[in-house]
């Protein structure tokens, strides 16, 4: 017995349970205001090439872009061709930009072939992913659809094979008034007006040297981007540029070297700094929960320490922000929900830094059943509590509760991943709550310093039985959250957060 009982010690994480957590609110201890560019969205055309029978290639057998967003011939197209199912679901998750055309894919893509008469355009490999661009969508139709959306552009220009001029003559093809060349031609193919694109992207991942075409040294990068940021200014000095900070991150640290260079060198060019960082998988329920968001606070940390250094030793008075412009957790089921809404947590604690981010990728909002139609999952409907919700002040949130080690961390995580926003417009505290444990309840006692709690408090719940069954289009009914209200009174109130669970509560205050 004595044996068997070790053995299920060994098998948890280092842990003592049992105490109730405490969670204090105090609106008073502000962070930042949050912005709403931090609900915004990636997207890219991702192709992938398979083999045929006969030993060639099909290319594109699927693809993010044609299909699933863009198909004039399924019946949830618009008059332009893209699927409103896709447009409403936007709308109700209130997203507000949209950073493309890549990616990887930006780096081997010329603007120049998606645009004018769709007929006229050429058809091009596409060496990103493996496959065929028919460039039926281009600058013009993005720029449509992101206005059909309601959201910003954010527009990625190649700094791979492409050059200086050609992101240049971009810029101006968007943004001026008709009159030269490249901007009467955007009047000739039907938008005389300038679309006015405030946000670039100066080449996206140049320091993946392993999967990144024509990929860059810091040194090369540096020198590029320069350049291409001062002709870019030439042609409109009111855009804002978003560096390559690196997105090869290994043990060898070197991702930090990167970083400063960047960092240093492009301090008068950036306006952000991008931060890439995908969840990496683990078959261990611990490290996949816990371990992978201590990272993710970690590159945002340095980052941003290094961009204060590079700030006070050259005197630079305007802000640098980071925009964490690719990011999301990949893999079927409940746990990559649970990793996105820490992922949002951490963008809400570091709000006086991270001002801009882009989920991956657009189509990854609704699932897709190849015989039934897309469908909301839980994922949604997280996003939706984030986007909808959790806009003001982003709080300084401190929580007492039991913690964990993976093996792979000497610092101890927290079971309570916990973020707290104040909105002015509401008077409401809004509490974000992911309970990593695998197995058990944690109960909190949740006090507001400042003030008290009013009336009642709307929760909304989202958990599932088993975190790595997949979805299934005929299970939809089941992954809205569970709502309820809570009646509280004073300046505290008691919660019991389900294991493997996300819970947002909203609560008036009273000052």
């Amino acid at each position: 017995m004595k044996n068997l009982l070790f053995a299920t010690l060994l098998a948890m994480p280092f842990a003592v349970i049992g105490q109730n957590a405490k969670i204090k609110i105090d609106v008073d201890r502000k962070i930042a205001d949050i912005d709403p560019k931090i609900y915004g969205v990636f997207m890219e055309q991702i192709s992938r090439a398979a083999p045929s029978p006969d030993g060639g290639t099909i290319r594109n057998r699927t693809n993010t872009l044609y299909g699933p967003i863009y198909n004039p011939k399924s019946p949830l197209a618009n008059a332009d061709g893209f699927k409103t199912d896709y447009i409403d679901a936007w709308h109700e998750l209130k997203l507000t930009n949209m950073r493309w055309p890549g990616g990887n894919y930006v780096a081997d893509y010329d603007w120049r072939n998606g645009i004018g008469p769709k007929n006229l355009r050429p058809v091009t490999m596409e060496l990103a992913w493996g496959g065929i661009d028919s460039n039926q969508v281009g600058t013009d139709e993005w720029v449509k659809y992101n206005k059909s959306l309601g959201s910003e552009n954010v527009l990625c220009v190649n700094l791979g094979t492409g050059s200086i001029d050609e992101a240049a003559h971009l810029v101006e093809y968007c943004n001026s008034p008709v009159g030269t060349y490249y901007a009467d031609l955007r009047a000739k193919y039907g938008n005389p007006k300038p679309f006015k694109i405030t946000y670039w992207g100066l080449g996206n991942e140049e320091d993946g040297e392993t999967w990144e075409l024509a990929a860059k040294s810091a040194e090369d990068y540096c020198k590029l981007a320069k350049e291409a940021a001062k002709i870019m200014r030439a042609v409109d000095k009111e855009i804002k540029f978003t560096v390559c900070g690196s997105s090869r991150y290994g043990t060898d640290g070197k991702w930090i070297d990167w970083n400063q260079q960047i960092i240093t060198e492009l301090r008068d060019v950036a306006d952000f700094v991008s931060i890439h960082r995908y969840w990496d998988r683990s078959e261990d329920y611990y490290t996949f929960i816990g371990q992978r968001a201590l990272d993710l606070d970690e590159k945002i940390s340095i980052t941003g320490a290094q961009i204060e250094q590079v700030r006070t030793r050259y005197n630079i008075k305007r802000p640098i922000y980071l925009a964490v412009d690719e990011w999301g957790s990949f893999g079927r089921g409940f746990l990559p929900v649970l990793a996105t809404a820490q992922c949002y947590n951490s963008f809400i604690r570091h709000a006086d830094m991270v001002k801009m981010s882009n989920f991956t990728l657009l189509t990854a909002i609704l699932a897709q059943d190849p015989a039934k139609g897309s469908y909301k999952t839980p994922l949604f409907y997280m996003i939706k509590l984030y986007a909808n919700n959790c806009l003001g002040d982003a709080l300084d949130v401190s929580v007492d509760c039991d913690t964990f080690k993976t093996g792979d961390e000497d610092k101890p995580i927290p079971y309570l991943d916990v973020t707290s926003v104040y909105s002015k417009e509401t008077n409401s505290v809004i509490i974000n709550v992911v309970n990593r444990h695998k197995d058990q309840t944690i109960t909190a006692d949740i006090s507001d310093i400042t003030g008290t709690f009013a009336g009642k408090a709307t929760v909304n719940e989202l958990n599932a039985a088993d975190t790595n069954a997949p979805f299934a289009f005929d299970k939809q009914s089941q992954y809205a959250p569970v709502s309820k209200e809570l009646t509280v009174k004073g300046n505290k109130f008691s919660y019991s957060f389900p294991a493997h669970s996300f819970t947002q509560i909203i609560v008036k205050q009273r000052m």
